[in-house]
């Protein structure tokens, strides 16, 4: 596989090396800046970089102003990561064109699954053409999917969610991540539509859709 280039931006060292080990072992390029002002350097002399990985308190530079800069000349995707829970700074980071935001302290494997299904769906990332869970395969290209051999018929959105739960398998994904992701940012229904959808995919999907499983008060898993 091409080795990918992911930018990891945070003034601790220690949480940078963290990143790096887990990134390394799936076979990224790991670049590295301690602050906002060396990010920039990084981003304008490097060629290529796939992904920026940007932790928002910064010395000299922070997080915010960076991601802004970038996203004038830019669309390369962007994680934030910061030790803020507030609202208002998950709604700014999105409003500034940001395509993850995670907050610390997280799980480094966690962080690679969002970065490996972030890739895939910019295109960047390509295991393959075919990605499959337990007997559930999606072909992206045919935009078919098979439950142990068998086509189901689904709907546009349903084959999206079905997808998004596949590449995120084993990771616990609150309705409001679903929604960003399968409806995009711009979506301000109900998130008891994604209820609806899971109800039918379950039904579509025999046996298997009970690997769909509620996390009662946040969202949904897929896993056996």
């Amino acid at each position: 596989m091409e080795h990918l280039k992911i930018l990891v931006v945070d003034d601790e060292s220690r949480m940078r090396k963290l990143v790096r080990d887990f990134l390394v072992k799936k076979d990224f390029e790991v670049l590295e800046a301690a602050d906002g002002e060396q990010a920039l350097d990084i981003f304008y002399e490097e060629k290529e970089i796939s992904l920026i990985i940007l932790d928002v308190m910064m010395p000299k530079i922070n997080g915010w102003e960076v991601c802004r800069e970038i996203r004038e000349n830019s669309k390369v995707p962007i994680i934030m990561l910061t030790a803020k829970g507030a609202e208002s700074d998950e709604l700014l980071g999105f409003e500034l064109g940001v395509d993850e935001y995670i907050s610390k302290p997280f799980s480094p494997k966690i962080l690679v699954a969002r970065v490996e299904a972030i890739l895939r769906r910019t295109n960047k990332y390509h295991l393959e053409d075919t990605i499959a869970f337990e007997g559930i395969v999606v072909d992206k290209a045919a935009h078919q999917i098979t439950v142990d051999g068998n086509f189901i018929e689904l709907s546009y959105k349903e084959f999206e969610l079905l997808t998004y739960f596949v590449e995120n398998a084993g990771i616990a994904l609150s309705r409001e991540k679903i929604l960003n992701n399968v409806w995009n940012y711009d979506y301000f229904g109900d998130a008891r539509t994604i209820d609806t959808h899971v109800k039918k995919l379950r039904s579509k999907m025999g046996k298997k859709g009970e690997y769909i499983k509620t996390i009662w008060g946040m969202g949904y898993k897929l896993e056996k």
